[in-house]
């Protein structure tokens, strides 16, 4: 129990650390799975298929879906 422990220990790590600068709506087809609207959302693709997110992993992504501070 403490390697199992340990190793999702570090996992999570990894993730809090890649999701400080990855939208965490973003899947790993770079589609967006939000159920809101947000700026990085390109509706090209086939009709009903989840809009690509065309925003860089670079940037801080909370301000695409909060307004004045809050969430929208």
């Amino acid at each position: 129990m403490a390697r199992l422990y340990g190793i999702f220990k570090e996992m999570s790590a990894t993730v809090d650390e890649v999701s400080r600068g990855r939208c965490p709506y973003k899947n790993v087809k770079d589609r967006c799975t939000a159920a809101f609207g947000c700026r990085n959302q390109s509706r090209e693709g086939p009709p009903r298929s989840l809009p690509l997110c065309v925003g860089s992993d670079d940037l801080d992504y909370r301000s695409a879906w909060m307004m004045d501070g809050r969430s929208s």
